[in-house]
């Protein structure tokens, strides 16, 4: 073999996979764009849609340059989840949410966990205010309070049992590839009341915001937000079994 005309092979085939790099970073910075105002809709006002928008460029240049075309999955599915999850890595290094919130957040998944074993069947809003010995509009304000300070993604749900601080030691779960995890994450979400599951697939499927669902189910924006939060600990009650075994 011709060590010039080998060389030049070589050279060649980089200059290739860089241009195609820069193709793919260029047809799909809007999609970046996209996701970061969607996901704005759910944090406060102190986050910078630009600091998404630029977490999210970081995490597209890393799908473009590990995508393998040969798994069967498309780029754009690819990307989207190597985005969301730059721009939750980047939301959470900042940890501007106060600890009483996270504690919260986990005091809800655990009182929902408790009613439902002993009921043996979906807790109702009342119920779970009543297990956590408090009025319905205290409950109802700390879903609103989980809802403004924490991200929500079903990336989040991938995570061993209840969420622990954001910025803390908080690992991906481990099993994330494992198929019979996602098949138990899945059956979860299947058996959600219907108007949580519904929330979940306007908001993460049709990718609404939380005005337009609110606009389908004929309710406000804020009770919205309060049925996205309970849904996130509903899950994680239920999915901690899986944790504990």
């Amino acid at each position: 073999m011709n060590v010039a005309s080998g060389g030049a092979g070589m050279y060649a085939r980089a200059r290739g996979a860089a241009s195609e790099q820069d193709r793919l970073v260029q047809q799909f910075a809007p999609l970046v764009k996209r996701i970061a105002y969607h996901m704005l809709a759910r944090l406060p006002a102190s986050v910078q849609v630009e600091d998404l928008i630029q977490a999210g460029m970081i995490g597209l240049l890393e799908a473009s340059r590990k995508f393998d075309h040969g798994k069967g999955a498309s780029f754009e599915t690819y990307a989207g989840i190597r985005i969301r999850g730059a721009m939750l890595d980047d939301v959470r290094k900042g940890d501007w949410a106060p600890r009483s919130v996270h504690r919260n957040s986990r005091l809800v998944s655990g009182a929902i966990r408790a009613v439902e074993a002993k009921l043996g069947r979906d807790a109702k809003d009342h119920e779970v205010a009543a297990e956590l010995d408090m009025s319905l509009e205290d409950y109802y304000a700390i879903l609103n309070d989980t809802a403004g300070s924490k991200l929500f993604s079903f990336e989040d749900l991938l995570e061993a049992g209840a969420p622990t601080e954001v910025g803390g030691e908080h690992e991906p779960f481990d099993g994330l590839e494992d198929e019979r995890f996602r098949k138990a994450l899945a059956d979860a979400i299947d058996k959600l009341p219907e108007r949580e599951r519904l929330v979940l697939s306007l908001y993460y499927d049709e990718e609404l915001n939380l005005k337009e669902i609110g606009a389908v189910l004929g309710v406000s924006e804020s009770r919205v937000s309060q049925l996205h939060s309970q849904c996130a600990a509903r899950l994680r009650a239920r999915m901690a079994d899986w944790r504990d075994s």
